[in-house]
């Protein structure tokens, strides 16, 4: 379902590691008017997420157990078009901008050619007690060199 697009050569330059995937919508995603709820699509930037890493080799479930959380701690999301039930999607994830504790996603959400959502979403890791902690070791491909 998905594809991690990086260039290796480029040492993970943030602007390169990008990964889309495909999400098809469901009728419960929908409000009355037959749009997707605008919280959904939240959910469906976190799904890119969660995909990316897995593509590329990491896991949120063993950084958890090792006591390091990712938060969200800020959205930036523009609504450009409505989705509808049962359109076809796809959610490109980019690494915009990566800091010692800080973690800038950039997201579009497209049906077709149509850019329907896009958004900025800023992740920090902290430890079980709420703490900021550094970006783990095993996701240091994505800083830049």
């Amino acid at each position: 379902m998905g594809q991690v697009e990086a260039d290796k050569s480029l040492h993970h330059l943030e602007s390169h590691l990008m990964f889309s995937i495909e999400m098809r919508v469901r009728y419960n995603e929908c409000d009355p008017m037959g749009f997707v709820h605008h919280s959904n699509y939240l959910t469906y930037m976190e799904i890119g997420r969660t995909e990316m890493l897995r593509a590329s080799g990491g896991r949120y479930r063993e950084m958890e157990a090792a006591g390091q959380f990712v938060v969200v701690v800020r959205a930036d999301v523009r609504y450009r078009k409505p989705a509808r039930y049962d359109d076809l999607l796809v959610v490109t994830t980019e690494v915009a901008k990566v800091t010692a504790a800080k973690i800038v996603h950039r997201y579009n959400i497209r049906r077709d050619e149509t850019i329907l959502v896009e958004a900025d979403i800023t992740l920090a890791v902290i430890d079980r007690d709420g703490r900021l902690q550094r970006v783990p070791a095993d996701l240091e491909p994505i800083r830049k060199p």
